[in-house]
Order: C-alpha cells, then sequence, then structure tokens
C-alpha cells in the first residue's frame, strides 16, 4: 500500500486575517486540511471561536487574537501575539476586507477612508509586520486577498476599486524586493463570490432602479460559467500559494472568476 501523502502545509503556521466568515473561514479550513496551524483575526471573537472550534476538529493548533485592523496599534500587538505563539509564522493571509459602492461623486470622504484603512492600510502594515519577521528567516509566504476589481475598471465603485488596485500593487513592489530573500508574495483576484457581501451591492442595484435578486442575475449574465464561486474555491489557490508547490512564484495576481475576466 502506498503511504499516504504528506499534508501540504503540515507544520507551518499561518495569520489569517477576516478569519470569521466567507473567504477567510475557508481559507482558515482548507489550510488546516492541509496541516498548518491557525492564528485567527477579525473583529467578532464569538465567529471567530466558531471556527477555531472547526479548524481544532483537524488535529491542529489554533488561537484566536481578536482585533481591529483599523487600530494600528491592535494590529501590532495582534501580529507579535501570532509570531510568538509558535515560535515564528511561515504565511500571512491577508483576506479582510470591506465593500462600499457608490457613484464616484457621491462617494464621502468617510467611506474612501473607511475602505482605505481597511483594505489598504492594514494590508501595508502587515506586510511590513510580515516582511520584517521573515526576512532574517529566509522564507515566507504572503498571499493577500484582493478582487478583479483590482485589475479593471467597474461602474459604481470607484474606491473600492482603487483600494484593490493598491493591494495589487503593494503585493507586486513587495515581491520584486524580497525575491531574493526567499519570500513569496502574491495575490488572489477574486470574481463574484457567493458570501455575504453580494448583499452589500443593495447600493448598486438601487442605483440602477432594481431589485438585488435582479441585479445578481444580470452579474451572473456576465460570468461564462453562470454561476457564483464558492469560498472553498478561492481557498484551494490560497494553499497553492502557501505550500512549497508555488515556490518559484511570486508577485503574481491570480485571477479566479469563471470565466468573466481573462488574463
Amino acid at each position: 500500500m502506498a503511504p499516504s501523502p504528506q499534508p501540504r502545509l503540515a507544520g507551518k503556521t499561518a495569520l489569517v486575517t477576516g478569519a470569521s466568515r466567507g473567504i477567510g473561514r475557508s481559507i482558515a479550513l482548507a489550510f488546516a486540511d492541509q496541516g498548518a496551524h491557525l492564528a485567527l483575526t477579525a473583529t467578532n471573537e464569538q465567529a471567530l471561536q466558531q471556527v477555531r472550534e472547526e479548524v481544532l476538529s483537524r488535529q491542529v493548533e489554533c488561537t484566536v487574537l481578536p482585533a481591529d485592523v483599523t487600530d494600528a496599534e491592535a494590529v501590532a500587538d495582534m501580529f507579535s501575539s501570532a509570531a510568538a505563539w509558535r515560535g515564528g509564522l511561515d504565511i500571512l493571509v491577508n483576506n479582510a476586507g470591506v465593500y462600499v459602492g457608490g457613484q464616484f461623486t457621491d462617494y464621502s470622504f468617510a467611506d474612501f477612508d473607511r475602505l482605505m484603512k481597511v483594505n489598504v492600510y492594514a494590508v501595508f502594515q502587515l506586510m511590513q509586520l510580515a516582511l520584517g519577521h521573515m526576512q532574517p528567516r529566509g522564507s515566507g509566504k504572503i498571499i493577500n486577498v484582493a478582487s478583479t476589481a483590482g485589475k479593471w475598471e467597474s461602474p459604481n465603485q470607484a474606491a473600492y476599486n482603487a483600494s484593490k488596485h493598491a493591494v495589487v500593487g503593494l503585493t507586486r513592489c513587495a515581491a520584486l524586493e524580497n525575491a531574493s530573500r526567499g519570500i513569496n508574495v502574491n495575490a488572489i483576484c477574486p470574481g463574484l463570490v457567493d458570501t455575504d457581501m453580494l448583499q452589500q451591492f443593495q447600493v448598486q442595484a438601487d442605483l440602477l432602479d432594481i431589485s438585488l435578486d435582479e441585479l445578481k442575475a444580470a452579474a451572473l449574465g456576465r460570468v461564462p460559467m453562470g454561476r457564483f464561486l464558492q469560498p472553498e474555491e478561492v481557498a484551494h489557490i490560497a494553499v497553492y500559494l502557501g505550500s512549497d508547490e508555488s515556490a518559484g512564484m511570486t508577485g503574481q495576481t491570480i485571477t479566479i472568476s469563471g470565466g468573466m475576466r481573462m488574463g
């Protein structure tokens, strides 16, 4: 009988932000299935504890570190705890993000500021912290969850697109600067994923004077596969990027969109 294959992330320790639901939860569970130990963070501690129980059932270790990623001091403390937990971090997954839609001229400064704080500044800070931790170790993986909105134009979400374009830019620049240090930095750019973020598209529907269901149907009309992605499909890519299999890949923005955008 052939020996069982080694889990792809066996013995690795990963920090996942926005891990309480949606894509972040799916990434945490997929990592646990492949043998990774997880430090999980989000603002909802109760939901995090539920994910922790699911992770522990995979026979790996898990710690919960609730934090608001818009609070730089809290982020620094959270990262320090995560890095010290098992003697070092091998993988950072920047998944935490928010969505605010609206016409370009209707965005408030407060909306733009919130998007930047969660989607960009927190990613920037955590990447800096992770790189400072990983450079002396000579290895590490950083995975940023961006969006197809970070690669192309979209109506009625200019501020959101700007934040995701920034994540793509940070990914590429950090990857270039750290390629010779044994650190891989990549981004995943999902299209339409079946998570509760879809409910936040109500503002888009209101602008078009249609129902949210009608908007979703119209959106699916632009997806050749004719369906929304599942969070687990994004998580499979994260596993690959966190594993040794992707050692030769850095600075890439991997699109998964059901064929909605190709390239």
